[in-house]
């Protein structure tokens, strides 16, 4: 009886060293550590989201110069692919750019993905296991649900906002990039009218804000966040790091939004 015992409890044992290897390490998948690791994958998250950070202040920097008029603008699109001649050859910093930030685009939202699937494996079961001869009763939402109920407001914001910002992605690549979608006829080289065009119709000024409001609340949320999984964070800088935060998803915001809102008033014609 007692053999029994000893061998029960080490095969308990083994089992749950071989799901901590699962969760925590990856060793027993074959994985990579610090990926497959819940704390590699905040990480991963955070260099990347603040990566993605610094590019949309030099976009929104770069944005507003459509306020000094049509050949200003054109001018710095020009110049964002002649950056680095003649070392670099006509547009290459520019795809360089373009490269670094699509793997931080898919990196972010891979580790944000995998993180939710993660939360919702680890949450109880909806139906909770009845006793003999009673009915089965449903369990309410864990707090890690997708978007469940009883998410927290940041989670959701968060979560529905990298999904509106993502979409966005694609649709702004298509309008103002490719041309694909864009309204009338698309001129390439000719950056200044091409945005008049897209502002100059509801949708895309509809698009563009509210993409822009889910940005600031992403941006909002997610600084702080990656602050304290950087390991910057701390009582004592909670309020300071919460501050700046707040101000670059408000400049950020308004930045953005002023474009649209220039087309709109006329200020940009």
């Amino acid at each position: 009886m007692a053999l029994a015992t000893r061998t029960d409890r080490r095969s308990s044992d083994q089992r749950s060293a071989r799901r901590r290897s699962v969760r925590g390490g990856g060793r027993a998948t074959g994985g990579h550590p610090l990926w497959d690791s819940s704390v590699g994958k905040k990480t991963v998250m955070a260099v990347s989201g603040l990566i993605m950070l610094l590019y949309l202040v030099a976009h929104m920097i770069g944005n507003l110069k459509i306020y000094f008029g049509a050949g200003e603008f054109d001018h710095y699109a020009h110049w964002l692919r002649t950056v680095g001649e003649p070392f670099m050859h006509y547009e290459w910093t520019l795809w360089l750019i373009r490269v670094v930030l699509v793997v931080a685009v898919v990196a972010h939202a891979t580790a944000a993905y995998q993180l939710s699937r993660r939360g919702i494996r680890a949450r109880p079961s909806n139906y909770a296991r009845p006793s003999p001869g009673r009915r089965p009763t449903r369990r309410r939402f864990a707090p890690l649900d997708l978007f469940g109920p009883r998410a927290s407001y940041a989670t959701r914001t968060m979560r529905w906002g990298g999904i509106i910002l993502g979409l966005f992605i694609v649709w702004h690549v298509l309008d103002l990039t490719t041309g694909t979608v864009h309204p009338g006829g698309f001129q390439e080289g000719h950056p200044y009218q091409n945005v008049v065009d897209t502002f100059s119709t509801w949708y895309g000024n509809v698009v563009y804000i509210v993409a822009m409001l889910a940005l600031g609340m992403h941006i909002r949320h997610g600084f702080w966040s990656a602050a304290q999984t950087l390991g910057v964070g701390s009582r004592a800088r909670d309020r300071a790091l919460k501050t700046v935060a707040n101000v670059l998803a408000l400049l950020l915001t308004a930045g953005f939004v002023a474009v649209p809102v220039g087309v709109m008033t006329g200020v940009v014609s």
